[in-house]
Formats: C-alpha cells, sequence, structure tokens
C-alpha cells in the first residue's frame, strides 16, 4: 500500500515538473509585447500625468491594463487558432476597400509609434552621453536594425526581457529613493478621478498603454512557439499563453505606475511643471539625487531600443500582412518596409522643436485609431468560421465590447474636449 502511495507521489511531483518546464518554453511573447507599453511615450504620458495631477490618474493605468489583458490575449489566440497574423486575417476575411482603410490607420499609427520610440532612443543616447539628437536617433535605428537583422528570434525576445528587468530594476530603487505615498498610490490606483483639464493627457495614457500595432504583433510572435495537437491539448496551451500575457502585462503596470508616482512625489510636490524629458531627469538630481537622474535616464534609453525594436517588428508585420508578402525578417520585403517605416520618424525627429508635445501627441493618435483595431479582432474573434470551438465566449464578447465602448466613449470626449469644448 505505502509503496502504490509513494508511486503515485512520484508520478505527481513527475507530472507538475513536467507542466512546468513545458509552461517555461510557452513563456516570452507577453513580454516582448509588455516593452511597448513601458515606452517613452509611457514616460511622457505618466510624467506630464503625475507632475500635473499628482496621483490622480493612477486609475487610468490600471483601466488600461485591464483592458490590454483582455485585448493582447484575443490576438494570441486569433494567431494561435488561424496560424496567421492579425493583419493577414483581416486582408483575408473583408473586402478590399475595408482592409486597405484598415491598413492605413494602422500604418499611420505605426509611424506615431515610432516616432515615440525612437524619442526615447534619441533622449537617453543625450541625456547618458551627450549625443547630439540627430545622433541619438541614428544609433537607435542602427541598434534595432542590428537587434532584429542578426539574432534569431528566440534571442532577441531574452534581450527584450533584459531590457525590461533593467527598466523594472531601476524603477523600484527609484521608488525607494523618492519614497511615494502609498496610500495615494493604492486608493488612485482603483477609484477613477479625471476631469475636463486631465481628459487630453488621460487619453495619452490610456492610448501609450493600449497600443494598436501591439495588438497586432502579439498575434505574429506568439506563432513562435509550437501550437499543434488537438483540441484539449491546445486548450492547456491556451492556460499557458494566459498565464504568460497577465504576468506580462502586470509587470507593465507595475513600472507604469511607478513612473507615475515617481513623478507625483517629486514635481507635483515640489510645483514643478515638467515640459520635457530632459528637463524631468535634470529636475531629479537636485530634488531626488544624481542616482536617479542616471536611473531614470538608463531606463529610458533602454525603453527607447528596446521598444523601437518591436515597434518596428509590428510595422513590418503590418506592412507585409496587408501586402500577403512572406513575414519573414530574411525576406527582402520585411527588410524593406522595415527601413523605409523608420524614414519618416527620424525626419519627424530631426525637424521637431518640442519633443515633449510630441510624444503625447503620438499617443493621442495612437487612442483614436484604437476602434480601428479593435472592433475587426472582436468581430475576427467572435467568428466560429474562423475560430471554431475556440471563438470568443459570451462573456468574453461583452467585456470586449464594453471595453470598446469605453475607448469610443473617450475618443469622443477628447475630440469635443479638443475642437468644440470650453
Amino acid at each position: 500500500m505505502a509503496s502504490v502511495l509513494m508511486k503515485n507521489l512520484l508520478r505527481s511531483r513527475l507530472r507538475k515538473h513536467i507542466l512546468r518546464h513545458e509552461f517555461l518554453r510557452y513563456l516570452g511573447p507577453g513580454f516582448l509585447i509588455t516593452i511597448g507599453f513601458i515606452d517613452p511615450g509611457n514616460w511622457a504620458t505618466n510624467v506630464a500625468g503625475g507632475s500635473e495631477f499628482n496621483y490622480s490618474l493612477l486609475w487610468v493605468i490600471t483601466l488600461g491594463t485591464f483592458m490590454l489583458i483582455v485585448l493582447q490575449s484575443m490576438s494570441a489566440r486569433l494567431g494561435i487558432v488561424t496560424n496567421k497574423s492579425l493583419a493577414k486575417n483581416v486582408k483575408e476575411t473583408y473586402p478590399k476597400w475595408t482592409s486597405w482603410t484598415l491598413g492605413a490607420t494602422i500604418v499611420l499609427a505605426c509611424v506615431a509609434t515610432d516616432v515615440a520610440e525612437l524619442l526615447g532612443g534619441t533622449i537617453g543616447f543625450h541625456l547618458l552621453f551627450d549625443f547630439p539628437y540627430w545622433l541619438g536617433s541614428l544609433f537607435t535605428i542602427l541598434l534595432e536594425f542590428y537587434l532584429i537583422f542578426s539574432q534569431k528570434y528566440h534571442s532577441v525576445e531574452r534581450i527584450i526581457i533584459g531590457f525590461l528587468s533593467i527598466i523594472s530594476i531601476s524603477y523600484i530603487v527609484e521608488l525607494f529613493i523618492v519614497k511615494p505615498s502609498i496610500t495615494q498610490i493604492v486608493y488612485n490606483s482603483v477609484v477613477p478621478n479625471v476631469n475636463g483639464k486631465a481628459i487630453y493627457v488621460a487619453m495619452g495614457i490610456l492610448g501609450a498603454i493600449v497600443m494598436p500595432h501591439n495588438i497586432y504583433l502579439h498575434s505574429n510572435v506568439i506563432q513562435s512557439r509550437d501550437w499543434s495537437g488537438d483540441y484539449d491539448r491546445k486548450k492547456k496551451l491556451m492556460r499557458y499563453e494566459q498565464l504568460d500575457t497577465t504576468l506580462a502585462m502586470v509587470v507593465g503596470w507595475f513600472v507604469n505606475i511607478s513612473m507615475m508616482a515617481v513623478a507625483a512625489a517629486v514635481f507635483f510636490k515640489h510645483n514643478l511643471l515638467v515640459e520635457s524629458l530632459s528637463q524631468a531627469s535634470e529636475t531629479l538630481k537636485p530634488l531626488a539625487g544624481p542616482l536617479a537622474q542616471i536611473l531614470f535616464a538608463m531606463a529610458l534609453l533602454f525603453a527607447g531600443i528596446s521598444s523601437s525594436t518591436t515597434s518596428s517588428m509590428a510595422e513590418a508585420n503590418v506592412i507585409t500582412g496587408y501586402f500577403g508578402k512572406s513575414e519573414d525578417p530574411k525576406s527582402a520585403f520585411y527588410k524593406i518596409s522595415l527601413v523605409v517605416t523608420s524614414i519618416p520618424a527620424f525626419f519627424i525627429i530631426l525637424f521637431s522643436k518640442n519633443f515633449y508635445n510630441l510624444l503625447i501627441f503620438s499617443q493621442v493618435i495612437l487612442s483614436i485609431q484604437l476602434p480601428f483595431t479593435i472592433i475587426p479582432l472582436i468581430l475576427l474573434s467572435k467568428s466560429e468560421k474562423i475560430m471554431g470551438k475556440f471563438k470568443l465566449s459570451k462573456a468574453g464578447l461583452w467585456t470586449s465590447v464594453v471595453i470598446s465602448a469605453v475607448i469610443i466613449g473617450l475618443n469622443v470626449f477628447l475630440l469635443y474636449q479638443t475642437f468644440g469644448g470650453e
């Protein structure tokens, strides 16, 4: 009897050990996506929110992260079930004029994204090494090309996760340095509080978190894993995907909350209105010490390089998908797409005079584009013809519809405040 119990115990432990290691093989794509919503655009919107409105907009980060978990999981499942990216699914499902219209809006959003990501590396190189802005931009572009073209996918994934770790550690140290109010962080992270004056920045924060190009990218990079098998096998593997996505997004939530909390504890507390990330870095030194300034600049640089890499991958994926071309990074069309999409962002930065406002404006563009990405994603995910047994459940459908309604409603409010409000 004891022998049987021991065998069953050993078998159970072995099964758990195998499952644990199997899950680790599926860990990664979510973290690659996460770097996109702790990018320089988030730096700008979070610093703006914290320095001007204290802790009151932290709830937007929580709301955006919840939306992100739902939408990114939908995108990943679409990629797993169809073995195609969101871009290819849209192209093959909808009439040409519809797919081209949706494609045009996401390409515009990708250019806005590229501006924001490239600015992070640009400003980071300037703050740490005093590079002129044009040289910092060029270095960032060359580094992202090197990471994409010279490394295998899993190597890029590990590098990006390494960058994410550096950024997270930097902000953990900063939290200890500036000592923000934990009570206010907890309260404002879950209790909504917004007014007409704050809506523009709130929309920028939301756009910086729920980024449309990242929704497209997840459906593509998820295919780096083996999802083959029968229904039960796929159902189990999709739980791994859900866990990977949730863990990664929670890490991103923590970093974004920390950014705004640091800005509130340092800049709002001392009545300093921040108008540039360079100013934010310089102002940190006398108020929070030189280490805080160095950590801020270092985290910004790594965020700029890593998010530029993932945004470029997303751009190339979107263009190749909508044109029906190979999404292989070694293909000529992919490489051309990568280079061509970097040119507008480089010249926008080269001739821009106010990087900070440009960053926030770019995030608002992303937020306005979001419905043009979310609605096709929902329609595809609820289709039994496309998703089979893995189509959206009624609860999932209603959750995604509510998310869409909230985002569209906020967009309408933003446009009213910008063009028709007082």
